[in-house]
């Protein structure tokens, strides 16, 4: 997909990776991008700074029917939707101990938000026959997350569900891609790294901006690569654990032992020895 002249939705957008995503569309050429937060004044905020060709629209994406609002008010400022991209995503910083509201809670926003974006663009997209849906998920969502029981479940559950859409709709027009950063200098990993712990393996490694994710998704998306990996590196923690699963597992038996007992947040999800 080339972005020039196209409408795009972006979740979670008013920091971090969202907003990146934004502001690297407006840039290349996006006819028009509706930024999506929780927060009114946040959203407002961030339109501000974005400038023309922007539309700020708060709602809470685990709704479905705030997110068919936002949808429907980006189709009556700059017409049909071509790429929806599925950004909010929340962490619990728990093990299997977090209550069920908890668990409901990260299910809500890091799966069924991407259900009902999909719901909410699918019928334009395929009565058009051409549409692109981006799901943000997580290294986690290929490997794991130490500490972090709902975060690592859902980005699992994230990515099979974009395999899903990308096999049913793929040969109806529809593109899927899911985006799967590893340690990004966003507001969730320096509440992990002001913890402590597991998470400390992430900026070891290098920690990329959100600019940099930005520049992975517009190539990814110019490619129409399913896996959007702006960490290359995720790609070989991949190959290693469906290589020998007993022995990545035991390899991050050991990082976790390192660095927290089980329970505290981490991103990391290299495995292996």
């Amino acid at each position: 997909m080339e972005l020039a002249g196209k409408v795009a939705v972006v979740t979670g957008a008013a920091r971090g990776i969202g907003y990146a995503l934004a502001e690297r569309f407006l840039a290349e050429g996006a006819r028009g991008v509706t930024v999506c937060d929780l927060d009114p004044a946040d959203c407002h905020a961030a339109v501000s700074r974005l400038g023309p060709g922007t539309l700020d629209v708060a709602a809470d994406v685990s709704v479905a029917a705030d997110v068919a609002g936002v949808v429907a008010r980006t189709e009556e400022r700059f017409g049909p939707v071509d790429l929806f991209a599925s950004n909010a995503g929340i962490g619990t910083g728990q093990g299997i101990e977090a209550g069920d509201e908890v668990w409901q809670q990260i299910w809500s926003v890091n799966v069924m938000a991407h259900v009902h974006a999909a719901r909410a663009v699918l019928p334009s997209m395929l009565g058009r026959g051409e549409g692109y849906l981006l799901s943000t998920a997580s290294a986690a969502g290929l490997l794991s997350n130490i500490g972090d029981a709902g975060y690592t479940v859902t980005k699992h559950a994230a990515v099979a569900l974009a395999e899903w859409l990308a096999i049913t709709y793929g040969d109806r027009g529809i593109k899927v891609s899911c985006l799967c950063p590893q340690g990004v200098n966003t507001d969730l990993l320096r509440s992990g790294l002001a913890a402590g712990g597991p998470a400390t393996t992430v900026a070891a490694q290098g920690v990329i901006e959100p600019v940099d994710v930005a520049d992975a998704v517009v190539a990814g998306l110019a490619d129409e690569r399913f896996l959007i990996l702006p960490h290359p590196e995720v790609a070989d923690y991949v190959a290693r654990k469906a290589a020998d699963p007993d022995r990545w597992l035991a390899g991050m038996r050991r990082l976790q032992a390192r660095f927290a007992p089980p329970g505290q947040a981490s991103t990391d999800g290299r495995g292996g020895s």
